[in-house]
């Protein structure tokens, strides 16, 4: 049996912009019918990243193939494989919602009626049947943006790039984009997500690579990266100010890690480490573990008679997975980049 070949496969890719190494030697493999996430904040290499992987950008190093196809030999085939949706709606103002896919798809080659057709049943598709007649300008955020996926989709591709599909979107226009990756995941597309949003990336990817400065610096599904810089992080607030101190030598005890002061003089926060060095743990067994230590450490801080008023266990956010990845923000140099 033949097997097929994965959807993205890139080693060592390498792109430079003068003394900016804005590609720094990425490795990817991204199997065929999935959703991939690529997660990093602005600046991090994501955008260049898809742009090599799209033949937008030639590669100064490394390679790169698109279901086995070279993206800087074969440019050309490998274009007749894929689309992109950028981080920003390229939709034309001036026209209406049919006019706009009428015009692409006649672009790529289709007839004017096939174009019409195909037109309305992805305005029907992604709701916007109503508003086909009027004006981009007079059109939503999220409703320009699900007309650029909807232009995207007008030749069905086995690979769709999508680059920060829902920065600036409000939460309901975020759901149905989502909703719209799913769909087109379903009827076997495979999807490359560039995302700041480890939410998005939770919702929607089943592999997920971390891009900092250029460099895959993890790469995993979601709970390998959760489980990986811990397993959650316990909030208490305390009834007595005074015992703050006692509290969080329990639970530094307790849950292995030390208890940070927050500014509220009650306030305590820790960060759950994972059990042993190179532990695994993921998904439903991380939180479990998780959950049984905050129980141990409420117990003890009921067993030395400290009120806790409030508790919460939450897991690591964005903003902890990434730091602790990489121990830094963004920097400006990089978000130039």
């Amino acid at each position: 049996m033949t097997t097929s070949p994965p959807a993205i496969e890139a080693h060592g890719l390498v792109k430079t912009f003068g003394e900016n190494r804005a590609v720094d030697g990425v490795d990817l493999t991204v199997a065929p019918g999935t959703v991939y996430g690529l997660l990093g904040p602005n600046g991090a290499g994501k955008t260049t990243t898809v742009k090599l992987l799209a033949t937008l950008l030639r590669p100064d190093g490394g390679e790169a193939r698109v279901f086995g196809h070279d993206v800087a030999r074969e440019a050309d085939r490998v274009r007749s494989l894929i689309s992109l949706t950028g981080q920003y709606a390229s939709v034309d103002e001036d026209l209406t919602g049919t006019e706009n896919l009428v015009l692409l798809s006649r672009l790529l080659g289709h007839s004017k009626a096939r174009s019409r057709a195909r037109a309305g049943d992805l305005l029907e598709a992604f709701g916007l049947a109503e508003a086909a007649g009027r004006q981009a300008k007079s059109y939503s955020g999220g409703m320009r943006r699900r007309l650029d996926i909807a232009a995207s989709l007008l030749s069905t591709p086995r690979l769709l790039f999508l680059d920060e599909p829902t920065t600036g979107l409000d939460p309901r226009s975020r759901n149905q984009v989502w909703d719209i990756v799913r769909a087109v995941v379903a009827q076997g597309t495979t999807v490359l997500l560039t995302t700041q949003y480890l939410d998005e990336a939770d919702q929607l990817a089943s592999r997920i690579a971390v891009i900092d400065r250029g460099r895959v610096i993890a790469e995993g599904t979601k709970g390998e990266l959760k489980a990986s810089v811990g397993l959650g992080s316990v909030h208490v607030r305390l009834r007595d100010a005074e015992r703050r101190e006692e509290a969080a030598g329990l639970l530094a005890e307790i849950l292995g890690a030390p208890a940070q002061r927050e500014s509220d003089p009650v306030a305590l926060t820790v960060r759950i480490e994972p059990g042993e060095p190179g532990s695994s743990d993921a998904g439903d067994a991380a939180t479990a573990l998780a959950a049984d230590r905050s129980a141990a450490a409420l117990r003890a801080l009921a067993e030395a008679g400290i009120v806790v008023d409030t508790f919460s266990l939450g897991q690591p956010s964005l903003d902890e997975v990434f730091l602790a990845l990489t121990d830094h923000p963004a920097t400006d140099e990089e978000r130039a980049a």
